[in-house]
């Protein structure tokens, strides 16, 4: 009894040391600090690693690309859709002699991008009043769409301002600052007015976005942090955002904290593939019977396995190279078109076992490792959530790693550098809302402004008119409407 108890809190300590080593080198990541080695190179070398150990495959060295066939010289026209500013231009007299008795024979066309200076402008509309000689009663004529009644701005401003503030990613008091030099005093509550007046008419946009992923059979998540100025608090409250995508389609949510009851509340009536890193906080979605299936990130394993390079430079290289060459085998896939029963079919013949000799290695490894050994952290990492990054080899909807998640934060990344924080809790949900929208623009192809300009005209002052439903309102159905048309 008295030796499981010691085995018990052996792994309890070479856990808490496997956290205190992953804060001490996320701390030095972000200081620029190289890890450390925690042995001595004598230590390092393996030696004592079983010689029949299964040993990777062999990484084929990177070919270099053929040389890609030239470009055609010269200068590209320019699109074709760009409205076009015309003009003549003759000479008064002859270059050589002053004559001014010329006859036209030839001309240069220059086609060069310019700018309309004058961006801005005031647009004036006279709704006029009529009276009807049958009824005598007075008819004005119909207003324009418009965000909302009374707006001082168009549909058209409103998608100018939202593709500024989050797709540009420029502060409102960068944009209130370049109005003005050009002579448009506006206020900053003005434009904070207008970014809720704008995330107010697109959450059903949202919403409904929301609502397809939640009936879909998988989706992919992460979270990130983002600071938020709380009443009565002193300095920022670092709160947290999250991203839920599928496909192009992708949603953003802003929560004051990341507890597991939280996310839980929010995905609890999914059910399919959940693609997420190994956090604690969704262990309660993967309870036996609710019918959430847990997918790993291969991405963040591999990552261990190359910081473990550092102290274990052999075999961390070995455990490396199998899920190298995992990778090369799905990309080989991909490349070929593999989908559904065939990627399935691909992966189990040539992913499955480059799993099963990883397998295997770790249980040769493992024993003669310290457990305090970074490479033995990346073990336990493997072997703890095993089922999790193994399971995309039977899914072929998903793949290896959340890497497609992580890339949606880069927008947000580069948004707190450059708005610092949000302004309040309500504009951070806000934020969220339309940064999820402008996203999924971006990988739909389509142009955000023209978008939010048709959609604006939809869901405001002309809502009724048009009467649409949310599913029909969404930047996939703009994009269909344009294939259509």
């Amino acid at each position: 009894e008295m030796a499981d108890m010691i085995g018990r809190l052996t792994e309890v300590v070479a856990a808490g040391n496997d956290r205190i080593a992953e804060l001490a080198a996320a701390a030095n990541r972000k200081r620029g600090v190289p890890p450390k080695p925690t042995q001595t190179p004598a230590m390092a070398t393996a030696g004592v690693a079983p010689e029949d150990r299964p040993r990777p495959p062999v990484i084929p060295a990177k070919v270099k690309p053929a040389r890609k066939p030239r470009r055609p010289t010269g200068r590209k026209p320019l699109p074709s859709h760009l409205e076009a500013d015309e003009s003549e231009v003759a000479p008064p007299s002859c270059q050589h002699c002053g004559n001014d008795d010329l006859v036209v024979v030839d001309e240069v066309v220059e086609e060069k991008l310019t700018v309309v200076s004058a961006h801005q402008r005031r647009r004036v509309v006279r709704r006029v009043t009529c009276l009807c000689k049958r009824c005598l009663r007075r008819t004005t004529g119909e207003a324009p769409p418009a965000p909302f009644p009374r707006s001082k701005v168009t549909c058209e401003w409103l998608a100018w301002m939202i593709v500024q503030k989050f797709f540009l990613l420029i502060p409102l008091d960068r944009i209130r600052r370049h109005l003005a030099l050009q002579g448009i005093p506006l206020s900053i509550s003005f434009f904070v007015t207008q970014v809720q007046a704008a995330a107010r008419l697109l959450d059903v946009v949202d919403g409904e976005h929301w609502k397809q992923l939640l009936a879909g059979s998988w989706m992919r998540s992460d979270g990130t942090s983002l600071k938020v100025i709380v009443p009565d608090l002193a300095g920022t409250h670092k709160g947290h955002i999250e991203v839920f995508c599928r496909d192009e389609t992708v949603v953003f949510q802003y929560e004051h904290d990341k507890k597991g009851e939280t996310i839980v509340g929010k995905l609890g009536k999914f059910r399919g593939l959940l693609q997420v890193d190994a956090e604690h906080r969704y262990n309660g979605l993967f309870e036996p019977g609710l019918g959430i299936i847990e997918i790993g990130c291969n991405a963040h394993g591999f990552r261990k396995f190359e910081a473990a390079q550092a102290v274990q430079p052999v075999l961390a290289k070995e455990a490396a190279d199998f899920l190298t060459a995992m990778f090369l085998a799905e990309g080989e896939a991909r490349e070929i078109g593999l989908r559904d029963d065939a990627l399935r079919d691909w992966r189990r013949r040539r992913i499955q076992p480059l799993f099963d000799d990883l397998w295997r290695w770790m249980d040769a490894v493992q024993p003669t490792l310290l457990p305090d050994d970074p490479l033995a952290a990346a073990i336990r990492y493997h072997r703890n959530h095993w089922g999790a990054l193994t399971a995309f080899v039977d899914h072929p909807e998903v793949g290896p790693d959340n890497s497609a998640a992580e890339r949606e934060f880069q927008t947000v990344a580069k948004a707190r550098l450059s708005w610092l924080f949000a302004g309040s809790t309500e504009g951070a949900h806000r934020a969220a809302t339309l940064l999820g929208i402008v996203a999924t623009c971006r990988n739909l192809g389509i142009d955000i402004q023209a978008y939010l300009t048709w959609a604006f005209e939809r869901l405001g002052t002309h809502r009724a008119k048009f009467d649409l439903p949310a599913s029909q309102l969404t930047p996939a159905a703009y994009k269909a409407q344009l294939g259509g048309a």
